[in-house]
């Protein structure tokens, strides 16, 4: 998992024009927004739907570039999460987090040495995290993850909370989600991007839903950090008559428009739907109501053929995991009615697929971002 997110940081740097196929211009932006949808009727049966707004610019999702530099620069923090999930940690409830996660260091041979090695760290930011988003929190425990089920519960990658990883955490009241993405976004996401509507207006107007949560993380790199602000909302028992997926209808929407704040340039893959979709039993996509985009094979991945199209990527496409991406070409919205497909279960002579189910969700969640990239580098950057 580490890998991946390695890979997707330093594919969200690139940032670059090239010229491709068709004659056409193809640009990729640091700042990048997501919508996805997981219908779970493996592990939880439910349906998460979620948006995405990440960069590697702090011009883009705004912290001060003093505190992104020390938070990189100090090798022993992993993340630093901003979040109002329930039950951030174990004995955490009711009460928002920030968790300033540490690395261990190999010299502690028991829980007091882990415990003050780690509050050495999170002691250093503390006082700067309160400050720069305007939050009173205070210490309330150290904690060790001794399994990836945080990263499931706060919807993120092994890197901010799996197994071995320590947390800080630092509580405050809980606040309702809506007023909380309204300050917090304020605080991170400049007006221009803010004013430029697209996913970003779906998430404010999701921020409403009784079960939306949202988590802001800084994850460090060598070079530059990864910046990502996550608005979700999880539908429980929604899952057992899916037999049509309507993937907008999970955000509360019927046209989903990209940020103008790419309209300066042809900008394809920084604007991704992704649906993720988790069986017991074998599936497969039928009756699509909008197009599939033309691909070919490459490293066993489906990467498309000509970007300027719309429609969705499907790979795979049957099977017990079911992965669509859906791009925009050279559109700017998408009605509810395009996207549209439906799931038909078949009977799969191939065995049955295997796989871990504490980890699953997490690997999809972080997916979408570098499956965007990999067209990027795989299909064009030759």
């Amino acid at each position: 998992m580490q890998k991946m997110i390695s890979l997707l940081t330093i594919i969200t740097l690139i940032g670059v024009s090239a010229n491709y196929a068709y004659s056409q211009e193809m640009s990729l932006s640091t700042f990048q927004e997501t919508a996805q949808i997981i219908i779970d009727k493996r592990i939880a049966q439910n349906v998460t739907a979620s948006i995405t707004l990440q960069s590697t610019s702090i011009q883009e999702i705004k912290i001060p570039a003093e505190l992104e530099q020390r938070i990189r620069e100090n090798e022993n923090i992993s993340a630093v999460i901003i979040t109002n999930q329930n039950q951030c940690i174990l004995g955490v409830s009711n009460e928002s987090c920030i968790l300033i996660n540490v690395k261990r260091n190999p010299a502690d041979n028991n829980f007091p040495e882990i415990q003050n090695s780690t509050l050495k760290v999170a002691e250093q930011f503390i006082d700067e995290l309160n400050n720069t988003f305007d939050t009173k929190a205070k210490l309330h425990s150290t904690f060790i993850h001794p399994s990836d089920e945080t990263n499931t519960a706060l919807q993120t990658s092994g890197v901010i909370s799996g197994k071995g990883t320590i947390s800080a955490a630092y509580t405050m009241p809980m606040e309702d989600t809506a007023s909380m993405y309204e300050k917090i976004s304020s605080i991170l996401i400049p007006k221009i991007i803010r004013d430029s509507g697209g996913f970003y207006d779906i998430a404010r107007n999701l921020s409403a839903d009784e079960n939306a949560k949202m988590t802001f993380s800084i994850i460090p790199s060598e070079s530059k950090s990864l910046l990502q602000l996550r608005l979700s909302t999880t539908y429980s028992e929604a899952t057992s008559n899916i037999d049509k997926v309507s993937p907008l209808e999970f955000l509360k929407t019927d046209e989903l428009k990209r940020s103008d704040y790419f309209s300066a340039g042809f900008y394809p893959l920084n604007s991704i739907i992704q649906v993720a979709i988790l069986s017991s039993e074998n599936a497969n996509i039928s009756d699509v109501r909008g197009n599939i985009v033309p691909t070919q094979i490459i490293d066993n991945e489906k990467i498309p053929t000509d970007i300027t199209k719309d429609g969705w990527v499907f790979d795979p496409e049957e099977g017990q995991i079911i992965q669509g991406k859906y791009l925009f070409g050279k559109k700017t919205s998408v009605n509810d009615k395009e996207l549209e497909f439906s799931l038909r279960a078949v009977n799969l002579q191939a065995e049955k697929q295997e796989f871990d189910e504490s980890v699953v969700v997490v690997i999809i969640i972080t997916i979408v971002a570098i499956g965007a990239a990999l067209f990027y580098l795989k299909g064009y950057k030759r």
